[in-house]
């Protein structure tokens, strides 16, 4: 009794074949829990898959919390990620390198929350200025990490959660101004045509 007692703390209530969020990889899901020597130690493993990039990972079970593998994030907070996503896009005021720094930083904490606000902030509507390659790579990581997170907790396949995500992202004041903006030139280059024929 006391062992199964001890092993179930020691897992942080992580069960075999439950969906995982592993910071640096998002979305994966616990295979099997497994014990190895390794240097005369016997450890106890979480072996987590990540099926989409054909990679499996073996994390010690007692560091798994220290190195920041949670449990999906709840329904609520896929609400909130969701209304962060219709909000005006904070960027600053600084060199794209320390920009991409804390973006990079942010995808790789693993919280759903910081995850978005990068997606929020790099997102490009077709009315607006084409992304840089580097500005492009971080905004699709960012995407992937919330289209897998946010499948997996409304159990719906990632084509739909990207149309949830892109429904979010339309109510945002940004695109609704860049696109009222974009059909006002297009109006304002038919009169032109108009004049120009009178």
């Amino acid at each position: 009794m006391t062992t199964a007692k001890k092993t179930t703390a020691g897992r942080q209530g992580f069960k075999t074949g439950e969906a995982v969020v592993y910071p640096a990889h998002g979305v994966g899901r616990i295979t099997a829990i497994e014990e190895q020597e390794i240097a005369g130690y016997k450890l106890e493993l979480f072996v987590v898959s990540f099926e989409k990039d054909k990679m499996v990972l073996r994390v010690p079970t007692a560091k798994a919390n220290s190195v920041g593998m949670r449990k999906l994030a709840e329904p609520e907070i896929v609400k909130k990620a969701l209304d962060v996503l219709t909000g005006r896009a904070r960027v600053k005021r600084t060199m794209w390198s320390r920009r991409a720094q804390e973006y990079e930083a942010k995808i790789n904490s693993g919280d759903l929350l910081a995850v978005t606000e990068v997606v929020r902030d790099l997102f490009r509507s077709e009315a607006q200025p084409e992304q840089s390659y580097s500005e492009r790579q971080l905004y699709e990581a960012a995407l992937d990490r919330i289209v897998r997170e946010i499948s997996s907790v409304n159990r719906i396949t990632e084509t739909e959660a990207l149309k949830l995500i892109e429904q979010s992202l339309a109510k945002s004041p940004r695109r609704v101004k860049a696109e009222a903006e974009a059909e006002g030139d297009a109006e304002a280059e038919g009169d032109d045509i108009q004049e120009e024929a009178a």
